[in-house]
């Protein structure tokens, strides 16, 4: 075998002077007599070459046969055969008689015996009938010109080992120059760090599925596999392999991660520089060890960088309110590099002279708890009074019990309050009382003040008078002559407020009973001044931003990605970057321009995987062709409606680029319709119409013109759900069949094409509305093609002259009218897309309007009245079909929108009533 210089080419035989062909000679059988000859001739270089000749044009009825040897197959299940000739022109013949031909015959016979001598006539397949391209006369054989003629067949579907080739001459004037037997093959390659061998494709058109081999240091991501295309190229890459821990791709080709650099995970692309406090000396690292003193917890991802416990904290406060004090302090200072900083506190009791300190044990509470605090505070409650306690506040991080050093602490002593002794003086009046008392034994500190707290007997609740000195003595004025009041006294020092001494009952005298309490009037003035205060204050700011007006946002207008300086920032804007590695290739469901067309599914974080369309950028490509590519996601990424196709988003950090839609079950609406000609209800085609019409008045109120509106443009999901899709215009129509130059170079569908947009490209809502009069017509018609066979010219000349579609079969005479109304040659007269919506969905509820046909003489009973309807149940019955109403009903479809949408699978529900 050898290869050619295009690498998919394999040669199974040489020229006819090799020992691979023989000549056949004269057989006994008269079926087999030859009078080929093995001649040597000069070529057009001069260069003295061997051929195969024969020239019994004066004997009629000639059977001249010429057989090669076996020619083995090697796996190949179509091979290719390349002959070379040259044939005289029988008029250049003087005197030959009329069974001169100007053509031969070449035949194949397939067989496991490489050794056969005779085979029958019989026995041959017949590959075809060969004819020159050109002739030569007998001046030509003069002058030495040797007009050659080149010829390739093939041969499909090989089984055996090998076969032989035959030649057949009838009574021609022929030499034969050279065959060429051969094979395609696609080349060994490497893609996607995968190795696919060297495979010889398959008969017809058939793909051949590869699956390739994880090259060096690298492992299967995905599995890889490619097909294998009948003319030799690879097709459709899906899966791949990644370079394996301490390794990143280069070339197609996994090398280790040079040192000072590290990889964890296959799955990461590149290796990466050591994380801050930590390093890899040698090559091939998976991980940066950390430095001396530093640490990576277990749960740490490898590319943190390695931390140490934190410092102790800082600035530490207690406030003692009684038995309780609430603990408070500053961060560490270095938190170690990490942010996880908690804290624990460690609880000791002490003695007077605070040598002898015991645990504190569980009496004593913490709140919101004593380990693994988040917060810088902590709140202790039942101290017992008048006692010494120590308490240790810890700071950790997630490293702190990696490290051999002792942790951060601080320590805050803290006496809970003493109570103070309350004497009381023998003044007393009718209206006030003077209260003494003596402080603290051992205060928690200097003492900044005296609280005293009272209140009349048994209303604790209702009304209590708090007051404050810094002496140890008091009088209580604006007291109520002849009443009891209990009174309370506490300390406050530097450390927080003390515990209030026993409750101490006093009354005053019962002399001028009706003394007016100016001393409560004056406190509950300056309580209501202040709560006032209070309300006016936090109610200002709600005045003030009532002052400004609220901004509301507008409505949302198209933005083509043209008008942006980098269009990449276009894609960035509009379309949401998905990781390659989240979406999975299932199968080719069609090709384009740019690449093939796939479906697959798309893993979202946190759902359940979705069926995606998936349009790929081939390789090779230019960056024009890649800004046209990502400018339909652009477009695309705008939009948000049902009926409007749904984009998932792209690919574009990595090959190849791709472009990631939801998923239509069904395909386009036109080869739809074709599939299902006349199984839907009017009203089901109306919905598939209203449907379309709502996603064209979004695309409208956003100043968005599509300009290649057409069925084949509709994508229909397994709910019947028409939605609108390419928004790729310039791609589109270049590649239309349908599409016709005009004057200024561009291609435009004329069938579906207002005749402003064709004559003066004057694209606009208006011609869009056209195109849509144009998809009615498609609907209504189960996918006909619009003006049949006409040609494009002529359906110009017949628009222009007044010419307009007739209503289809079985069309509604409502449904032609509003075609006819899309179709008004003036721009302003076609209604706009809003108004289309509100007609079809009267008609949806009127289903009566519906029964006039356009090419119908009469219609059921022309004196019906009209009537509309509001429900399902109301609606069943102007269709006669009342009696499955408890059907729709159990099934879901309680709405008349809800019946816009009942898919084909529902039609049992009126088949199979039971």
């Amino acid at each position: 075998a050898e290869r050619t210089s295009s690498s998919t080419l394999t040669l199974l035989s040489c020229r006819l002077h090799s020992p691979c062909y023989f000549l056949l000679r004269r057989l006994s059988s008269p079926l087999f007599i030859t009078f080929w000859e093995e001649i040597s001739v000069m070529d057009e270089r001069n260069t003295p070459m061997r051929t195969y000749q024969v020239c019994n044009v004066m004997e009629a009825n000639q059977n001249n046969w010429l057989r090669t040897r076996h020619i083995s197959r090697e796996g190949a299940q179509r091979v290719y055969i390349e002959i070379k000739f040259t044939l005289r022109d029988c008029n250049s013949l003087p005197g030959v008689p009329g069974t001169c031909k100007e053509t031969f015959n070449m035949y194949y016979y397939e067989s496991n015996n490489a050794n056969l001598w005779f085979i029958k006539e019989s026995q041959y397949v017949k590959i075809d009938t060969i004819a020159a391209d050109e002739s030569f006369t007998q001046v030509d054989v003069g002058d030495r010109v040797m007009k050659l003629n080149t010829e390739v067949r093939d041969i499909s579907n090989l089984s055996k080992k090998g076969f032989y080739l035959a030649f057949q001459d009838l009574g021609a004037c022929i030499a034969l120059v050279s065959v060429r037997v051969f094979y395609k093959k696609c080349p060994l390659t490497v893609l996607n760090l995968a190795q696919f061998p060297d495979t010889i494709t398959g008969g017809d058109t058939a793909l051949v599925e590869v699956h390739g081999m994880c090259v060096n240091a690298s492992e299967e991501f995905e599995a890889p596999k490619m097909y294998c295309s009948a003319d030799g190229g690879w097709l459709v890459p899906i899966g791949r392999c990644v370079c394996k821990p301490g390794f990143e791709e280069n070339k197609d080709v996994c090398q280790p991660c040079r040192p000072g650099t590290y990889k964890a995970s296959a799955t990461d692309a590149y290796c990466t520089k050591c994380p801050p406090h930590s390093s890899s000396p040698q090559e091939q690292a998976e991980e940066c060890v950390c430095e001396k003193g530093f640490h990576r917890a277990e749960t740490d991802p490898r590319s943190m960088a390695c931390t140490r416990p934190p410092s102790a904290p800082e600035n530490p406060i207690s406030t003692v309110n009684e038995t309780c004090v609430t603990l408070e302090w500053s961060p560490p200072r270095d938190t170690g590099g990490r942010g996880d900083i908690t804290y624990s506190l460690h609880c000791r009791k002490c003695s007077g002279d605070g040598r002898k300190c015991t645990p504190c044990g569980s009496s004593v509470h913490f709140v919101p708890r004593q380990f693994g605090l988040l917060s810088a505070s902590v709140l202790v409650t039942d101290l017992q009074p008048d006692s010494n306690y120590s308490f240790t506040v810890e700071s950790q991080n997630g490293v702190s019990d990696l490290s051999p050093t002792p942790r951060g602490t601080v320590v805050i002593n803290v006496t809970t309050s003493q109570t103070v002794s309350v004497v009381l003086k023998e003044r007393r009046s009718k209206d006030s009382v003077t209260l003494a008392w003596q402080g603290p034994e051992r205060p928690n500190g200097a003492i900044v003040e005296y609280e005293v707290i009272y209140y009349e007997k048994n209303q604790r609740e209702q009304n209590y008078t708090v007051l404050k000195t810094r002496s140890n003595m008091m009088t209580v004025d604006g007291l109520k002559p002849g009443t009891t009041y209990v009174f309370r006294v506490r300390a406050r020092t530097d450390g927080g407020y003390g515990s209030y001494g026993g409750e101490i009952e006093l009354e005053t005298s019962h002399e001028g009973k009706e003394v007016k309490n100016k001393h409560f009037a004056d406190i509950w003035y300056v309580r209501l001044v202040f709560i006032q205060r209070i309300f006016i204050t936090s109610l200002f700011p709600f005045l003030h931003l009532s002052t400004h007006p609220v901004k509301l946002p507008g409505s949302r207008t198209y933005i083509h990605p043209h008008t942006y300086e980098d269009p990449n920032q276009a894609v960035r804007d509009f379309a949401k970057e998905i990781d390659a590695s989240n979406i999975r290739i299932e199968r080719v469901i069609g090709a384009g321009e740019f690449g093939e067309v796939c479906s697959g599914r798309l893993r979202v974080q946190g759902k359940r995987e979705i069926y995606v369309a998936i349009k790929s950028l081939k390789a090779g490509y230019s960056d024009k062709q890649r800004r046209d590519f990502l400018s339909e996601a652009s477009i695309m990424g705008q939009f948000d409606h049902p009926n409007i196709i749904r984009l998932e988003g792209v690919v574009t950090r990595c090959k190849p680029v791709m472009i990631i839609t939801e998923f239509m079950e069904n395909g386009s609406l036109d080869t739809f319709l074709k599939k299902h000609d006349g199984q839907f209800t009017v009203i089901q085609l109306v919905g598939m119409l209203r449907g379309i019409a709502s996603g064209m008045k979004y695309l409208s109120d956003m100043s968005y013109v599509h300009r290649d509106l057409a069925a084949r443009n509709i994508l229909v999901n397994s709910n019947l759900v028409c939605k609108v899709s390419d928004f790729g215009l310039s791609r589109v129509l270049e590649d239309d069949p349908e599409a016709a130059y005009t004057t200024r170079g561009g291609k435009i569908p004329i069938r579906w094409t207002a005749p402003e947009a064709i004559a003066y490209r004057k694209f606009t809502s208006a011609s869009d509305v056209w195109s849509y009069g144009i998809v009615m017509w498609e609907v209504i018609s189960y996918g006909e093609r619009p003006y049949w066979e006409m040609s494009n010219q002529d359906v110009i000349k017949a628009i222009d002259e007044g010419y307009r579609l007739p209503a289809p079969m079985d069309c509604p005479v409502v449904l032609h009218q509003l075609m006819l109304d899309c179709w008004e040659k003036g721009r302003s007269d076609r209604p706009k897309f809003g108004q289309i919506v509100t007609i079809l969905d009267k008609l949806i509820r009127n289903p009566a309007s519906l029964r006039e046909l356009a090419n119908s003489s009469a219609w059921s009973d022309p004196s019906t009245p009209e009537f509309s309807v509001n429900t399902v149940d109301e609606w069943l019955e102007a269709i006669k079909m009342g009696q499955y109403k408890e059907n729709f009903s159990s099934a879901g479809y309680v709405s008349l929108d809800s019946v816009l949408y009942i898919s084909v699978r529902y039609r049992w529900l009126v088949t199979h009533p039971s």
